[in-house]
C-alpha cells in the first residue's frame, strides 16, 4: 500500500508511546477492535521496535507504522522489525534518500510552506503537518490548500477528541494523528475495555 492507502483506512491514527513491551499487543488489539487498524508506535522509548514487531507477529489486522524516525539507520531498523509504514517530524535529503531504500513509505513531517516545497522536490505529495496546532491548526491547513491544491496532510500535534472534526472536514486532510485515543494511565492500568471504547468513537468521526 502506498501512504494514501494507508491514511484512507481510518479518520485517525494513534500515535503511541510504548513503555513496556507486554503492553504492545493488547493495546493493538484494543484499537483495532475499536475500529482503528492504522497504529503509529514511536521511537520515543527503548520498547518501540520490539513493539513493532509484536505487533505484527500478533494482530495481523493492525497496520503497523514507525514513527519519530529521525536518522536514517532508523529506516534499516524499523524494516527489519516489520514496520509498514514510516512517519517523521521533519524532513532532511537524509532521510529522504533513506526512505527510498525503505520497505514502507514514508510520511514525512513539515511545519512550512518552505519544508512543504522541499517535500516536493524530493517526491513527496503527502505530508504530516506537525505540529499541527503549534504550526497554525486549521487555518494553516487552509492556507496551505490554495497554492498546493494537489497535497494532502495528516495533522498530528496539539489535536483532541474535541478538535478533531474541524480538521477532518477539511478537504486536504486525509485523517490525524492523536494520542487521546490511548491515554498513557489507562495503558498503565491495562485498561483495554476503555481504550477499546475510545477507539470506536474516534472511528466513527466523519470525514468530508
Amino acid at each position: 500500500m502506498n501512504i494514501r492507502n494507508i491514511l484512507a483506512l481510518a479518520p485517525v491514527i494513534p500515535v503511541l508511546t510504548i513503555e513496556k513491551l507486554e503492553h504492545a499487543v493488547p493495546l493493538a488489539r484494543a484499537l483495532c477492535a475499536g475500529g482503528l487498524r492504522v497504529l503509529e508506535v514511536t521511537l520515543r522509548t527503548p520498547a518501540g521496535l520490539p513493539a513493532i514487531e509484536a505487533m505484527r507477529k500478533s494482530v495481523p489486522d493492525a497496520v503497523v507504522g514507525v514513527g519519530t524516525l529521525t536518522r536514517a539507520e532508523d529506516f534499516t531498523q524499523s524494516t527489519q522489525a516489520g514496520a509498514q509504514f514510516g512517519v517523521s517530524p521533519g524532513l532532511t535529503p537524509e532521510l529522504a534518500k533513506a526512505s527510498q531504500g525503505a520497505g514502507f513509505p514514508l510520511l514525512p513531517g513539515i511545519m512550512t510552506p518552505s519544508e512543504l516545497i522541499a517535500g516536493l522536490g524530493f517526491g513527496f505529495t503527502t505530508f504530516k503537518l506537525f505540529p499541527a496546532q503549534q504550526a497554525g491548526g486549521v487555518n494553516m491547513l487552509k492556507a496551505l490548500g490554495g497554492p498546493f491544491p494537489d497535497v494532502v496532510f495528516c495533522p498530528t500535534g496539539g489535536i483532541t477528541r474535541a478538535t478533531a472534526p474541524e480538521f477532518l472536514a477539511l478537504p486536504n486532510v486525509a485523517c490525524i494523528g492523536g494520542s487521546w485515543v490511548a491515554p498513557s494511565d489507562k495503558v498503565r492500568a491495562g485498561d483495554w475495555s476503555g481504550i477499546e471504547a475510545l477507539a470506536r468513537d474516534a472511528a466513527e468521526l466523519k470525514r468530508r
